[in-house]
């Protein structure tokens, strides 16, 4: 019941962000801190409604530098509304041409300034590559990748692709890692409190000097960082969700008695 409760509040929820956030993109059309706000819009209600309880420590992400390539790790189609919680100004998301088809949302993605690619077209893709990199360089924007490219399910971090990678060294601007707890595996919609849920992001890794021959040891350096900071936060949680045991009573003893 209250699992079929939420899911009817999170589609009116969806409609009604996704009028909004159009709303704001037809104001200021492809202004880049449209897409923080509309993340905000989506976020926000749905901690409320999925009844999730969210720890944030993301000191280096809203301290990071004007322009950089923040990457994150990618596990279901809830990451909108857990990560939309932590999105800094002026940073906007690489994702498929197709979503632009996506009533409301599409539109809203496409008029918050978000960069589209069209992954089956080789050369369109590079050409948008080549804008995203104009964009970090000279607008004081941020770009959010989920370097997997697709969702891990919650399972362990999967192989990073090297566009963004590519981006940043290209660029010359900072990698900012952003890592979630495992959470798409324990999310129990049934339940009033539905999860416990971490975000924690990394200090800036510098790519200033480094050419395409550093990019296996720079992918291999991020995926490593990620990966330790989300074994750590399930350690964290899984620790503080043990409950310690009960202490035994202590066992009567009675002397022995010659008579009895």
């Amino acid at each position: 019941m209250l699992l079929s409760f939420r899911m009817v509040l999170m589609s009116v929820h969806f409609v009604v962000a996704g009028v909004l956030g159009v709303l704001l993109g037809m104001c200021r059309p492809f202004n880049p801190d449209n897409s923080r706000l509309c993340a905000r819009l989506y976020a926000w209600p749905s901690k409320w409604i999925l009844g999730y309880k969210l720890k944030t420590e993301v000191g280096p992400l809203m301290d990071k530098p004007q322009s950089c390539v923040v990457i994150a790790n990618h596990q279901s189609n809830y990451d909108l509304f857990v990560f939309g919680n932590v999105v800094p100004r002026r940073t906007v998301c690489i994702g498929k041409k197709s979503l632009k088809w996506v009533p409301l949302f599409g539109q809203l993605f496409w008029l918050a300034g978000n960069v589209l690619i069209d992954r089956g077209n080789a050369q369109k893709a590079r050409k948008s590559m080549l804008t995203t990199t104009r964009t970090l360089q000279e607008k004081d924007t941020s770009i959010w990748v989920f370097p997997e490219g697709t969702r891990n399910l919650g399972k362990s971090l999967l192989p990073f692709k090297k566009g963004a990678f590519l981006m940043a060294i290209t660029a010359g601007v900072p990698i900012v890692p952003v890592c979630v707890s495992t959470y798409s595996q324990h999310l129990k919609l049934n339940r009033w409190h539905s999860a416990d849920i971490l975000i924690r992001s990394l200090p800036a890794i510098p790519t200033a000097g480094l050419t395409q021959d550093d990019l296996p040891r720079l992918m291999e350096q991020c995926r490593e960082q990620m990966l330790a900071c989300i074994e750590a936060m399930d350690r964290e949680l899984l620790a503080q969700h043990k409950l310690p045991q009960p202490a035994l009573p202590a066992r009567k003893t009675t002397a022995s008695n010659p008579n009895v």
